[in-house]
């Protein structure tokens, strides 16, 4: 593919940088995005994978806490993908804004979708493979919007994974009296 993803409509680009001094990859040597081969490490397909649950259809069932740990990370059902909606619900979470119909066009191109057009998580990978090897910082400017910090764990730094927490204590309480 002959498309420039630092600048192309896959990448959009923002100014902003939770660590914008930062090299690509020397703050993070202890936690690779991509292996010794150039692939996605395991550590960030753990963390795609949850982030793809989050949007996909089927929805993912959220796992039982079983350790007392907050956050507990989704994995997609088989067969899931991401529909029009989970798609643009990911890019504004992800960037801000919904991609255009330019950008849906060529990930049904490009990528790895369903007969109707949905992204597969192989497609999703696809993305995040073609991202990070041009621009590391980017997809980890992904994975702190999506609540991951720089040793890859989940935090509680989203406003609405925060209030997901409270409803879930608020649901708990209202069955527990």
């Amino acid at each position: 593919m002959a498309q420039d993803y630092n600048t192309g409509p896959l990448s959009p680009g923002r100014s902003e940088t939770p660590e914008p001094s930062s090299i690509q990859g020397r703050r993070n040597a202890g936690v690779p995005l991509l292996d010794e081969d150039g692939a996605i490490s395991f550590q960030l397909e753990a963390c795609l994978k949850h982030i793809f649950a989050k949007y996909c259809v089927p929805p993912a069932q959220k796992p039982e806490s079983h350790d007392g740990k907050r956050h507990v990370l989704l994995n997609p059902p088989l067969g899931a993908y991401l529909d029009p909606e989970g798609l643009d619900a990911w890019a504004r979470d992800t960037n801000g804004a919904p991609f255009s119909q330019e950008t849906k066009k060529e990930l049904v191109e490009f990528l790895d979708v369903t007969d109707d057009g949905g992204l597969t998580f192989k497609g999703f990978l696809q993305i995040y493979q073609l991202q990070t090897e041009n621009d590391e910082e980017e997809t980890w400017r992904d994975l702190s919007n999506h609540g991951f910090d720089r040793t890859l764990k989940l935090v509680a730094t989203r406003r609405e994974e925060i209030e997901a927490g409270e409803d879930e204590m608020h649901h708990a309480s209202t069955y527990s009296s």
